[in-house]
């Protein structure tokens, strides 16, 4: 049975001729990709992908599989009492099944694993018990079944091979200090950096669980689980839609606004679920950030008369009511969603629960939809009194 503690996954098939815009096609779905041929071993198939663009997986006879993830190598399977056939590309890695004692530094994975049922196969935590807001990774870590061997920038190695970690699966924060992926793998430890977060449609992100049911021989429980929740959105993406202005944001501690890029996966979800992100063509193609910051009086000139705004709280907490809000600039009371009380908040665990993605469109939706006043709270969402 999958763990119910887990937020339930929602993806969906998207209706692109309902939608005012639509998504470029990922490339493999429309260009004809080459599996990766290696020596003494028979190709069978590919898995069939509908929304990720970062990783492939291609499937061998004998059980072997073959994970290619988009600037960060590949990793080739082996099964149980196998062996990897020789000359082997050097950017091709050896994973051997089963793997069971993964070290999790990328936190947007937790919540994946949750949803096949293996949180069983994580010995180690990158993110300490007071950082979960997964509530089976925190229970997990209480009661001893997960440790914390570290953040990503300073593992504790003797903690990891004590252990016997036969897989670290890093965020692309590990770029910054590449000491530490060379390290692990100096130790033997294969090191798979996770690349979700630069999917270029929202749902790519909720399929990467199909990459780790690939890892794990869960590819059928992983199927299902996909397929069950693409029927949730259906609805949604087959509404008109509803040309309301939506900004999503938060307050630094200097004061400056942080607000996603027009490309972010963020406002795509807004359009997808029925709106109009406020910023049209913001920063998209400056760098590799998701995020904007500009002056309180740079996002009052843009997002002023927006019909809706979204506090974002990953940053700096949740807020509850409207004061709060104000306590941060009194410049938002001039704001047409503050008079209108059309303002929301995120809850913090929306950014761990991978496989809520769907579900917080569903919440956008039914705020763009419903009469003012009528709804206070979301799955992800709740509106600040």
């Amino acid at each position: 049975m999958r763990k119910k503690c887990c937020a339930v996954m929602t993806a969906a098939m998207m209706m692109a001729s309902a939608l005012q815009w639509t998504y470029p096609v990922q490339a493999a779905q429309t260009e004809e990709r080459q599996p990766v041929s290696l020596k003494g071993l028979n190709f069978d198939h590919s898995m069939e992908l509908e929304y990720a663009d970062q990783f492939t997986v291609d499937y061998y006879e004998d059980g072997y599989v073959l994970i290619s993830i988009v600037d960060s190598g590949s990793f080739l399977l082996v099964p149980e009492g196998g062996k990897a056939p020789e000359g082997l590309d050097g950017d091709i890695t050896v994973v051997k099944k089963p793997v069971n004692h993964i070290y999790l530094v990328a936190t947007s994975a937790m919540d994946l694993f949750c949803a096949l049922d293996a949180l069983d196969e994580i010995s180690l935590s990158g993110t300490d018990t007071d950082g979960w807001y997964i509530a089976d990774a925190k229970n997990a870590m209480e009661e001893g079944n997960i440790l914390f061997a570290g953040k990503y920038s300073a593992p504790d190695y003797e903690l990891i091979l004590s252990e016997g970690c036969d897989l670290a699966v890093e965020s692309t924060m590990i770029y910054h200090t590449p000491e530490v992926k060379e390290k692990l793998e100096q130790f033997g430890i294969p090191v798979l950096v996770e690349r979700s977060s630069y999917e270029s449609h929202p749902l790519g992100r909720t399929e990467w669980l199909k990459l780790y049911g690939a890892l794990l021989g869960k590819e059928e429980t992983a199927q299902a689980v996909f397929e069950d929740e693409t029927q949730n959105l259906k609805e949604v993406f087959q509404a008109e839609n509803t040309g309301k202005t939506v900004a999503f944001f938060y307050i630094s501690s200097i004061g400056s606004v942080n607000v996603r890029k027009s490309g972010d996966y963020i406002s795509r979800m807004i359009e997808l679920a029925g709106g109009k992100y406020i910023f049209e063509s913001l920063g998209e193609g400056d760098n590799a950030l998701s995020t904007v910051n500009m002056t309180m009086e740079e996002f009052y000139a843009a997002a002023k008369d927006a019909d809706y705004i979204i506090y974002n709280s990953a940053i700096d907490g949740e807020l509850h009511t409207m004061e709060e809000l104000l306590g941060k600039s009194s410049l938002l009371k001039e704001f047409q969603a503050v008079k209108n009380g059309n303002v929301w908040c995120t809850g913090k665990n929306l950014f761990q629960e991978t496989t809520g993605l769907g579900r917080m469109m569903e919440d956008i939706h039914t705020m763009l939809t419903t009469e003012n006043g009528r709804l206070t709270e979301l799955t992800y969402m709740h509106r600040l009194k």
